[in-house]
């Protein structure tokens, strides 16, 4: 009987939570909305654009959705045994540099890999290097020093498990994750 009282008084305790609840996400959402119209309103008042999260100005997470902007190349492959950052991704690390120069507060990690030619802590030292030459050219680009990490992971953490060429160029890499 005493267990029959308490799954009662939880489940009468549950619903008055969630009728509470929705009443007052509705109430809440109404009133966002208003904001966001009236914020709306005045910004194409005043010929302003707005972009991002309301009330925040700096929010550029958009640039870095983009598909069609270099700044969605995330991954900088690199040739057999080098650090040298090949032509084609040069572009791409020059939007990143530029994107991490406009927004100071953005850090942004650099994973170096290699594949799984060499001993492990060769693979480490050059992913390491990898993720360097990428690190002194966002540097050298405009971006603050202090906006990057770097890590290097070697061989330990491939994208591709087999053991050809094709295979080894996918895990020739530095990964830039913001």
């Amino acid at each position: 009987m005493k267990t029959a009282r308490s799954t009662l008084a939880i489940i009468c305790c549950a619903l008055l939570l969630l009728g509470g609840c929705a009443k007052g996400t509705r109430q809440q959402a109404g009133d966002a909305a208003t904001v966001e119209d009236r914020a709306g309103a005045d910004a194409d008042a005043a010929g302003a654009q707005r972009h991002g999260v309301a009330g925040s100005e700096r929010f550029s997470g958009a640039a870095l959705d983009d598909p069609n902007s270099p700044l969605s190349v995330r991954v900088i492959y690199f040739d057999y045994d080098s650090t040298e950052i090949r032509a084609d991704y040069q572009e791409a690390v020059q939007a990143h540099a530029q994107y991490l120069a406009a927004n100071q507060n953005t850090v942004v990690t650099l994973e170096g890999h290699a594949d799984e030619r060499g001993s492990r802590e060769y693979n480490l030292a050059l992913g390491e290097r990898r993720a360097n030459a990428v690190r002194r050219q966002l540097v050298l680009l405009g971006a603050s020093a202090g906006q990057i990490r770097t890590v290097s992971y070697g061989e330990e953490r491939p994208v591709n498990e087999g053991h050809d060429e094709s295979s080894w160029a996918l895990n020739r890499r530095v990964e830039l994750v913001y």
